[in-house]
């Protein structure tokens, strides 16, 4: 397993190899390749600030033709750090994007063919999920807020539920996000976790000096285990966001003045 590095008509994006193998098309955006100015420069995939709505529009056009996929059928989450989970239908094709989502939720799951889910991140971790057999794709966003309610674990749960997905066939893709190297936090973010998930949460809080520094990857794939995704079956991108503020949007380096990037997952 591996994460790779595409380039195609100008766009920087990642997959991940425990996605490939049909079924489903996948993609984590970074920031180059798109027409945004600025300080929105250049792949800005976030429509509540000050970049133009036509420049954002385009650039969810750039993203999904490099895959294969039609931003006219997007769906886009509300995000609001919960543990709601949606399940997508036709019904809900263009919304967020087109037209105003009527819901909120932090992760997205359908068994439509055609429909884009879309969740985003400046420094959160955006997960990725798919069960060939089942046919049903998830896309999940998890900050920490998002973590410590387990959202990952729920979205598996709702997958099961809702299309008789099987935890031990479901692959799962971790991309790229903040990492315990510049998630540095005081005592609410580890109590939280370990309120949460108990001495389990412990291999990803360490305590340096006054401050924490927390592996939120690891937790969400600590998670998805415990809701019995096989291991060898869940991918993780080491590359941090706080980091590379060159490929990634960082809400730690930027504040608010700064776009997302996207991980986007569709049925095929």
């Amino acid at each position: 397993m591996s994460f790779l590095t595409q380039q195609k008509n100008g766009l920087l994006y990642h997959t991940s190899t425990v996605l490939e193998g049909g079924g489903a098309v996948h993609g984590f955006s970074s920031r180059l390749g798109g027409v945004s100015e600025g300080e929105f420069a250049a792949l800005n995939l976030r429509g509540s600030c000050a970049d133009s709505a036509e420049n954002v529009r385009e650039n969810y056009r750039r993203f999904c033709a490099a895959l294969g996929a039609s931003e006219e059928r997007a769906v886009l989450s509300k995000q609001v750090h919960s543990d709601k989970v949606r399940a997508v239908t036709a019904a809900d094709a263009g919304k967020g994007l087109l037209r105003p989502a009527d819901y909120e939720a932090d992760a997205l799951i359908t068994d439509v063919p055609g429909l884009p889910l879309f969740v985003f991140s400046a420094d959160c971790i955006v997960i990725l999920l798919h069960d060939r057999e089942a046919g049903c794709v998830g896309a999940v966003h998890a900050g920490w807020r998002g973590t410590a309610k387990a959202i990952v674990q729920i979205a598996v749960e709702a997958m099961a539920a809702q299309y008789g997905a099987d935890p031990a066939r479901i692959r799962a893709a971790i991309g790229p996000g903040i990492g315990p190297c510049c998630f540095e936090t005081d005592d609410d973010v580890p109590q939280a976790m370990t309120e949460a998930m108990g001495e389990a949460a412990a291999p990803c809080l360490e305590r340096r000096g006054a401050k924490w520094h927390v592996d939120l990857k690891g937790l969400n794939r600590l998670q998805l285990i415990a809701s019995g995704v096989p291991e060898n079956q869940i991918d993780t991108c080491p590359l941090c966001t706080a980091c590379r503020p060159d490929l990634y949007w960082s809400h730690r380096r930027m504040g608010e003045r700064r776009g997302v990037q996207g991980a986007m997952i569709v049925k095929t």
